[in-house]
């Protein structure tokens, strides 16, 4: 059996972790843990995230883009990258202010309850003209490429354009074309 991994830097900031814990307690969210660390959900969606990191601690807001941030305590841990998750950062107790944080977290309480989320965005894939030009050269290979759901047919594609030099693409066109025809799936095996 695997041992389930923690967020190790939780121990650092063990206290001020519990501080906050102790905060949200106060509300309707139910603590959980998900990806080793420790996340709030109301009704199974969830609202905010507890973690440590190297010199501070954080509430992460999942859907935090859409709160209005009056105190500007706010940040995008990955700007550019991220699009609805932002943080409230603390370097120690007595930064945080038990009446501000819970009314952060009512609020985001609040969005969700109204549906206001980000949805992953669904990413389009167009093949190269390497890739067109080789299916295009076997009519019986676009029929087989052609009848693959969507999500497959991008792994095919990734899998080819991802490479970095012509040999490499031949190559790898070369091994995917009996999978075509066989109607079998680049990962397949993989999936149960």
């Amino acid at each position: 059996m695997e041992d389930k991994k923690t967020w190790n830097r939780n121990e650092q900031w063990s206290d001020e972790i519990e501080l906050l814990k102790s905060i949200i307690a106060q509300t309707e969210l139910v603590e959980t843990t998900k990806w080793g660390g420790i996340v709030y959900t109301w009704n199974n969606r969830n609202i905010i995230g507890l973690g440590g990191f190297k010199n501070y601690f954080t509430i992460w807001f999942f859907n935090g883009v859409f709160l209005p941030d009056e105190k500007n305590v706010l940040v995008n841990a990955g700007e550019g990258v991220t699009k609805g998750l932002r943080q409230w950062r603390f370097t120690s107790k007595a930064e945080v202010e038990e009446k501000l944080v819970l009314h952060y977290v009512n609020q985001a309480i609040t969005n969700e309850k109204n549906g206001l989320s980000i949805k992953p965005e669904k990413k389009t894939v167009e093949p190269s003209g390497f890739f067109l030009a080789k299916l295009n050269e076997n009519q019986a290979l676009v029929e087989q490429f052609n009848a693959f759901s969507p999500y497959k047919q991008k792994e095919f594609i990734e899998y080819i354009d991802s490479a970095k030099q012509e040999k490499t693409k031949l190559d790898r066109f070369e091994k995917i074309k009996p999978m075509l025809l066989a109607n079998i799936g680049l990962n397949d095996k993989y999936r149960k």
